[in-house]
């Protein structure tokens, strides 16, 4: 008796349906859509919470100059008088540098806003930085941080 061989197995392939690929896609995007604003959300409170601390240490580095020099640098020396002797009135008791890197900017990319002697603190400084939008006012991460609050 002639026996045939037995019949070949179909072969499937282990794949994803195009029905199964676009439920994940779908469930991506929602959980996206759910956790995004609350990172952005943080952003923005990350980027006043650096402007502060910045503040505070250009402060401290602003009441170290005034102890050596015995004021403040001026508007005009600006707070490049940290980093770099002033030529500007050029005070002789300078020990700087009193920060140990360039002067930064503030979270937004815009330099701090040096005033001295200040309008809201006219015995010292006003420091401040006009947040995101780069000028005064404003609300949410555009509202100004000021250095003395």
């Amino acid at each position: 008796m002639l026996s045939c061989p037995p019949a070949p197995r179909l072969m499937r392939r282990a794949a994803f349906t195009l029905i199964e690929i676009l439920v994940v896609i779908a469930v991506i995007a929602i959980l996206a859509s759910l956790v995004a604003p609350n990172v952005f959300q943080h952003v923005g409170t990350a980027r006043s919470t650096t402007a502060r601390s910045q503040l505070e240490m250009l402060a401290t580095a602003l009441d170290a100059y005034r102890l050596d020099t015995g004021r403040y640098p001026t508007s005009a020396q600006g707070l490049d008088a940290l980093v770099t002797l002033p030529t500007i009135d050029t005070p002789p008791t300078w020990r700087g540098p009193y920060l140990r890197r360039a002067v930064p900017r503030d979270p937004w990319g815009s330099p701090y806003v040096y005033v001295a002697p200040g309008v809201a603190n006219p015995g010292a400084f006003d420091l401040l930085s006009y947040g995101a939008d780069g000028r005064p006012g404003g609300d949410g991460e555009d509202a100004d941080i000021l250095g003395w609050q």
